[in-house]
Order: C-alpha cells, then sequence, then structure tokens
C-alpha cells in the first residue's frame, strides 16, 4: 500500500471538484451528447483491444490527435462561454453551493397553463406573430443566451406584451422554465425539413428547436392567426385550446408522465402536418 499524505487528499478533492463542474457544464451544452458518443466509441475501442484487432487500433491511433482538434472546434462556443463563467464565478460560493442548477425543469402550475393558452388565443385573434418555447428535460441555456434575460412570472399579459408589434421584445424566441419567463428575442435553429410553402421563418425555427430538443414549442402566425404546436420535429397546426391544455397538463409531471407517455395531440382535424 503506497504511502498517503494530506496533499494527496487535497488532489483527489479538487480533481473530483473539477470533475464534477466539468459534467455540469457538459449537460447544459452540446457536449453531453457529444460525450455519449464518445463513450460508445470508447467501448469499440476496448474491444478491439481485447480481441487484439490491429487495424482498428492502428486507426484510432492516427485519427487521434486529429479528433482533438475537431472537438475543439465543433465546441469552440461553449468553451468559450465555460472559460467566460469561469472568470465570472464566486468559487466560495461553488463550494458552499454545488449544484446551482437544480430544479431548472420542474414542473409548472395550473396558472401557467392558463397564461400561455390565453396569450395565444389573444394573440390569434389580433394576428400577432409570437413564438413560446416551453422547456422540458433538455436545457435550452444555450438559446436563452442570445436573447435578452428576463426572469419573470408567466402571465398572458405580459407575453402578449412582449410580441406586441414594434417593440424592442417582439423579435425572436420566448423561453419558459417551470413558472417563469427566463429569456426573450432568442434565436434558435431552423429546421431542414421541407415544411409548407406558406409558413415562415417563425414556424421553421419553432420545429428546429423541438428537433434539437424535448420541448414544446407554441407558434402564433402574424398572418393567419392560426395558432401551431411543434413536438419532437412534428408540426401540429391549427391547434384548439383544448388540445393546448391537455398537452400542457402532461408536461407539469416531467419525472413521471413524460417518461411513459410521449406528447401527441389527438389527430382528426386533417391539417397536421408531419415532418417529412
Amino acid at each position: 500500500m503506497p504511502n498517503i499524505y494530506w496533499s494527496d487528499i487535497v488532489e483527489i478533492l479538487i480533481i473530483a471538484f473539477l470533475v464534477y463542474h466539468m459534467l455540469l457544464w457538459m449537460k447544459n451544452t452540446r457536449a453531453w451528447v457529444l460525450l455519449r458518443g464518445l463513450v460508445v466509441l470508447v467501448g469499440f475501442v476496448i474491444l478491439a483491444a481485447v480481441f487484439n484487432m490491429t487495424t482498428i487500433l492502428w486507426i484510432v491511433q492516427n485519427v487521434m490527435s486529429i479528433a482533438v482538434i475537431a472537438v475543439v472546434i465543433i465546441l469552440q462556443p461553449e468553451l468559450r462561454n465555460a472559460i467566460e463563467e469561469l472568470g465570472q464565478r464566486n468559487f466560495l460560493s461553488s463550494l458552499l453551493r454545488l449544484d446551482d442548477q437544480h430544479d431548472a425543469s420542474g414542473r409548472f402550475s395550473d396558472n401557467t397553463i392558463t397564461a400561455i393558452i390565453r396569450a395565444c388565443q389573444a394573440m390569434g385573434r389580433a394576428r400577432t406573430g409570437a413564438l413560446i418555447v416551453i422547456e422540458q428535460t433538455t436545457p435550452l441555456q444555450e438559446y436563452e443566451r442570445s436573447g435578452i434575460d428576463m426572469d419573470a412570472i408567466v402571465s398572458s399579459q405580459l407575453l402578449i406584451n412582449i410580441f406586441e408589434k414594434n417593440t424592442p421584445l417582439h423579435d425572436g424566441a420566448v423561453i419558459l422554465r417551470g413558472d417563469r419567463i427566463t429569456a426573450a428575442t432568442c434565436y434558435l435553429p431552423l429546421s431542414d425539413n421541407r415544411l409548407d410553402k406558406t409558413l415562415g421563418t417563425r414556424h421553421r425555427a419553432g420545429v428546429g428547436i423541438s428537433e434539437v430538443s424535448d420541448s414544446l414549442t407554441f407558434i402564433v402566425s402574424e398572418e393567419t392567426g392560426e395558432v401551431s404546436m411543434a413536438y419532437r420535429g412534428v408540426l401540429y397546426r391549427n391547434v384548439d385550446a383544448d388540445m393546448m391544455r391537455s398537452q400542457l397538463v402532461r408536461l407539469q409531471d416531467k419525472e413521471t408522465q413524460d417518461k411513459r407517455r410521449r406528447i401527441l395531440p389527438r389527430r382528426g382535424r386533417g391539417d397536421e402536418e408531419s415532418k417529412q
């Protein structure tokens, strides 16, 4: 048994602290998906080493240096944000409160459901375009950074006022987490799928964010006043208040209900548009 000194214990604690916060950072970025893919690749490499697959091992050895550079290029925005947050972080408060992102995707109240429905229906009647993204388990901090921080309680009056024409916050998307509006004027990724030619950028962005996350998105058309819903890369057009409420109620218990059943609205209108 090697001799263990107090400096070794301190070193272990420092490494554990850094690894823990690195995992927290990765969980809120695209690096988390990349990490899962790397775990699968490492498993194949281990199998190749066990069964002495020399060709695969040779390829891995020659590609490793290029792969590291590629990862740095792909994650350049996330790495830059991580370094900026490192310079702004209060390490003492981090030690006392490690899980500062706990309850980031908690359930929302019935008042929030009612506020979202009332706002969408009112904006639809007034032909006011809107894009409302409701976060679930996939973090959306990456897209919040592209907008303006708000941290306000969800209300129908506030949502309507945000998307009012010719106001500073009307352009872009609003992101909701729990019972709060976290950010406005957020830029979302556009979908590459073929949608109806009558649909504009707002609908393409709503479908785009639903393709890269498990968020539920409501889109109000400025031209027709039609309320649409996007989930898992599928766009459901002309949804009514009852359909909106049924899907929002299912989202309230994210820890249990969302794992047991997928969110799929009732069909029968004949105007849903599936991803092609």
